[in-house]
Order: C-alpha cells, then structure tokens, then sequence
C-alpha cells in the first residue's frame, strides 16, 4: 500500500511512521516495515534491532505530545496485502468519555448501579470503539483539541528535533 506523503512523519531505513490514513482519531499512527515480510522473524536483524529503539520513541514522543490517558501498541496481521506493522492508538479521555456515553457501547459490560463506567472498560473495547467510530462511521464522532493535521505537524517537528 502507498502511503500518502501528507501522512507520512518519519522514515528510516527499514520503517515508515505515518498517521493512520483511514481513521479520523487525531494521532493514530501506524508503524510498517518497508521489507515485504509479515513476520518478525523474516525480518532482516538491522530492521529488528531499529525496530526496538523506534517503538519506544514513538511511545514515548507520543506519550510526551499527545499525553492520551493511554496508548495502546498492537500489531494486527492478518491481511497478506499489508507487511508487518504496528499500531499506536491514542486514547485521550474524550475519547473514553465518548465511548462510556455511548449506549450501543454499554452492552460490552454489565455497569453495575454506582460503579463509573469508565473503571469497567478494557483496551479491546474502547480499540473496537475507536475503529468503529472513527474508521468505519460516514459520520465520525467531533475531535476535540488539534486536528490530524496538526497533529502530524507537530509530531514532524518532534521527531526531527530528535535526529
């Protein structure tokens, strides 16, 4: 798959950053490999070895930026079209909150009379929510804080402060 080069924010030899091109969530990012492998272990070592350090700066870069109440890391990999790659999806609080308003999304758990919603949800739900809502829904829900746009800016400027 070709990257759009407005989505792109940083590369290196072996792996491209860029926010996820579909997902309308300011700040979810999508870390893949430019060798066409969808293993780790077909991976070549300089990749493996450059992929360790730059997973924790996208974290931490992220965490520092963005400061989501959590970010979760995934690799997902099951379609062959797509090399192996990761996922960094911020959860902000408005996002949690959005997903703890929403009724359709309640039925995952069984919130118990004076127990806040927010302490029932788990990472898989709110991942589900996120890409529902903000990948697949015509009508996503309104952002709050900085637009994609300036997010990837911002984060260009960070990593590049860091070269």
């Amino acid at each position: 798959m070709d990257i759009a080069p407005r989505f792109i924010i940083h590369e290196t030899t072996h792996w491209i950053l860029n926010h996820h091109m579909s997902s309308k969530l300011p700040g979810y990012l999508v870390l893949g490999t430019r060798h066409p492998v969808r293993s780790l272990s077909d991976l070549p070592d300089n990749a493996l070895g450059e992929m360790g350090t730059l997973l924790a700066r996208i974290q931490k870069t992220m965490q520092s930026e963005l400061q989501p109440k959590w970010l979760y890391i995934s690799r997902f990999g099951h379609d062959p079209r797509f090399p192996i790659h990761f996922h960094f999806i911020p959860v902000y609080h408005w996002v949690e909150d959005l997903f703890c308003q929403d009724e359709r999304y309640r039925v995952l758990k069984n919130f118990g009379a004076g127990v806040e919603a927010h302490t029932l949800t788990d990472g898989a739900e709110l991942t589900l929510f996120i890409w529902r809502e903000f990948g697949e829904s015509p009508e996503p829900p309104s952002v709050q804080g900085p637009s994609i746009e300036e997010i990837i800016e911002r984060l260009r400027v960070a990593f590049d402060q860091k070269d």
